[in-house]
């Protein structure tokens, strides 16, 4: 029987985050790769039929309804198994907390660093965005000094969100290894064995 869930992901992008939350919670998935540039997939489809915004990540369910946008997708994949941890509990005030930090994420990290692919921007453009890259990346620094993840000491969906998107710095001259909390975190994550699972899995696309 083939599992329920369908997970459409381009590699180096923003849909590594929910692969590794499949894999932290242990959820049978049919992964299908997208071709950024032609919208075409690995099973022969059409991506702009099951996502016409043209972008991964997309997550099909077993009853054909396909949810966009990472932060909402975390969020339901987390709630499919609350006793995973991953997520709060909807409706406490720790899950307004993950809310808030998956916002900031997207917000200011995800699009702050996405810019920085495009060719046409001029330099001196960028280095604004790096500059404000450098902003909250010392926000984030200050708060893994206290703290092993980003709300404390366990593993949410806003560490697979965060470590998904600052593997984009090694493409911008950016060394996370100014920032020695940000860096131990990084690697924390690296270790896991749901990362190890999720870039094992994409690889056999390559």
């Amino acid at each position: 029987m083939k599992p329920g869930l369908k997970l459409y992901f381009a590699p180096e992008t923003c849909s590594f985050s929910p692969h590794i939350v499949l894999h932290e919670l242990g959820l049978p998935f049919e992964l299908i790769k997208v071709n950024n540039q032609t919208k075409q997939t690995s099973d022969g489809g059409d991506f702009l039929k099951i996502n016409p915004k043209g972008y991964v990540a997309a997550l099909q369910l077993a009853n054909g309804e396909v949810l966009t946008e990472g932060p909402a997708i975390l969020q339901y994949l987390a709630d499919l198994k609350p006793e995973s941890g991953l997520a709060p509990a909807n409706g406490t005030w720790e899950r307004v907390r993950l809310q808030e930090m998956l916002n900031f994420i997207t917000s200011e990290i995800h699009a702050g660093l996405s810019p920085l692919f495009n060719g046409a921007i001029p330099e001196e453009v960028k280095r604004i965005f790096k500059d404000k890259l450098n902003k909250r990346l010392k926000q984030i620094e200050h708060d893994l000094q206290q703290r092993d993840y980003l709300l404390g000491e366990n593993f949410t969906v806003a560490d697979a969100y965060l470590f998904t998107v600052l593997q984009w710095t090694r493409y911008f001259a950016i060394d996370l290894n100014g920032w020695p909390a940000i860096a131990a975190y990084l690697e924390r994550i690296r270790a896991r064995s749901s990362v190890q699972a999720a870039l094992a899995r994409e690889a056999m696309f390559h």
